[in-house]
């Protein structure tokens, strides 16, 4: 495909071809996995998206959608996977300025995290104690 081809190129097709290129093989299978949602996304989103309408402003505007239902470090994440092949397609001379400088990346706050809590090997031996000959566990058969 020619330069002037790839231009009207669609966004999402210039990622899954980019992925393929410079991701396939070169990253831990998670990885690479992350980069596909990351296409998946891409498609839902700016399934219509050209590279020749790529701008800051309709970058941003991709960016605030994806924010809208992911937490900033998710949306961070999106961007950069985002942002590495804008670079490249700038580098092939497809788009002569880069969109995604200084973008302005929001999200949902972080959920509240579940915390995990250990009793210590003291308190589990008391309670062990306590219990032992209230507790009776039905067992069918012989154990």
């Amino acid at each position: 495909m020619s330069t002037k081809d790839n231009i009207n190129q669609l966004f999402h097709q210039y990622f899954a071809e980019w992925i393929e290129v410079y991701k396939q093989g070169a990253v831990r299978p998670i990885t690479y996995q992350k980069y596909l949602m990351t296409l998946r996304w891409l498609t839902e989103l700016a399934s219509t998206l050209k590279i020749c309408e790529l701008d800051k402003r309709r970058y941003q505007e991709l960016i605030n959608e994806y924010a809208k239902t992911h937490e900033k470090q998710t949306t961070q994440d999106f961007h950069h996977h985002l942002k590495s092949a804008v670079l490249d397609a700038i580098d092939e001379g497809l788009l002569s300025t880069d969109p995604t400088r200084k973008v302005i990346v929001k999200g949902k706050s972080p959920s509240e995290k579940k915390t995990l809590c250990y009793m210590t090997a003291k308190t589990f031996v008391k309670i062990g104690r306590r219990t032992s000959s209230t507790v009776r566990f039905p067992f069918r058969g012989s154990v």
